[in-house]
């Protein structure tokens, strides 16, 4: 019996030192670094990717990613310019931290990190930049319009990306990279959507009157054209009826109808100058 304590404590104190000799190791992924805290001391020299040694107990290692992290902001209703609410707003915005400067983000915000279950890695500053997109979305949203927030998407992304970028470079330089903002969805109050329909609608017509009105306007064109072609030809012809050309004219009909036998009866206009030449038939 005696004998049978001593080798369940010797399993026991086994399993301890096989314990304490896994806590004192680990292994830090590639493109992340690890930051060592021991007996709530923080140190400000990032783990590098591989295997670390570590005291058990009384010091902790958290591997921290490095590579680009994404943010997805739901259900936002931020204020347009015309102070109507949008009824949601959906943004992901994605940013990177340095990862030579993680160890002094986790001393200087305290608690805004953030562990994802999934990847089994802490988010740096995960918080803060959290509540910093969400600003710069109400902020940016409220220099547009409702009735045109559906067509200016990308360039509200684009504002909201350099608003956010300029506002952790105030406090932390050259520490975050915002890479990318997407604005997935932005849906409007029920009202303004009819609005934007009408609004579309009437842009459409607006585009088919002015079809229209440019087809009028060449037709015109044309008609205009071929009447300046037919005015132009008729001053032509009318410089062309000289006096002179006007009587070689009648000449020329007086003496196809002279030559008729049968003329017993010719017109001659007052004005002429020129006796006609008749042919008057002989009596029979």
């Amino acid at each position: 019996m005696h004998n049978r304590g001593k080798l369940l404590g010797f399993v026991v104190l086994l399993g301890l030192g096989l314990a304490l000799l896994i806590g004192t190791a680990g292994t830090i992924g590639t493109g992340n670094v690890g930051i060592r805290q021991t007996l709530g001391i923080i140190s400000q020299d990032e783990v590098t990717p591989g295997v670390y040694l570590k005291w058990p107990l009384i010091s902790t290692v958290r591997e921290f990613t490095a590579k680009e992290v994404v943010i997805d902001l739901q259900d936002l209703t931020p204020k347009a310019k015309d102070n109507l609410s949008l009824r949601d707003m959906d943004i992901s915005i994605y940013y990177k931290a340095d990862q030579g400067q993680i160890a002094e983000l986790q001393s200087k915000y305290s608690g805004q990190s953030q562990y994802d279950g999934e990847t089994k890695q802490w988010l740096p500053a995960f918080g803060l930049l959290h509540r910093v997109v969400r600003n710069a979305a109400y902020e940016e949203v409220a220099k547009v319009d409702s009735l045109v927030m559906h067509t200016r998407r990308d360039a509200i992304a684009g504002a909201i990306r350099d608003n956010v970028q300029a506002e952790l470079e105030k406090n932390d330089p050259k520490v975050f990279q915002v890479t990318r903002v997407v604005i997935r969805s932005v849906a409007t109050d029920p009202s303004i959507e009819e609005s934007i329909r009408n609004a579309v609608a009437n842009q459409k017509k607006l585009e088919a009157m002015t079809i229209q009105t440019e087809i009028a306007k060449k037709e015109s064109e044309i008609r205009v054209t071929e009447a300046e072609g037919i005015s132009r030809a008729n001053k032509i012809i009318a410089d062309s009826l000289t006096r002179e050309y006007l009587q070689h004219e009648a000449n020329q009909a007086l003496l196809k109808f002279a030559e008729k036998g049968n003329t017993n009866t010719v017109v001659v206009p007052a004005n002429m100058s020129v006796a006609p030449l008749l042919n008057i038939p002989s009596k029979q």
